[in-house]
C-alpha cells in the first residue's frame, strides 16, 4: 500500500444514487477534475471502491 492517495472526481455524481452522491462528498470532492490527498487506509478504500466509476485513484 502507499502512503497517500490522490483521488481525482472525474465523472458527475448527478445521476447516481443518493448514497454514491454523499460518499463522494465525504470524500471532499465537491467539484468535477478536483482532487484530494487522503491517506491509504481501509476506510478510504472501501470508500473509492463503492464510486470506483466516477473517480480517478493515483498511489503516490
Amino acid at each position: 500500500m502507499a502512503e497517500k492517495l490522490k483521488i481525482t472526481l472525474v465523472k458527475s455524481p448527478i445521476g447516481a444514487v443518493p448514497k454514491q452522491r454523499a460518499t463522494v462528498e465525504a470524500l471532499g470532492l465537491k467539484k468535477m477534475h478536483k482532487t484530494v490527498e487522503l491517506p491509504d487506509n481501509n476506510a478510504v478504500r472501501g470508500m473509492i471502491q463503492s464510486v470506483r466509476h466516477l473517480v480517478k485513484v493515483e498511489e503516490i
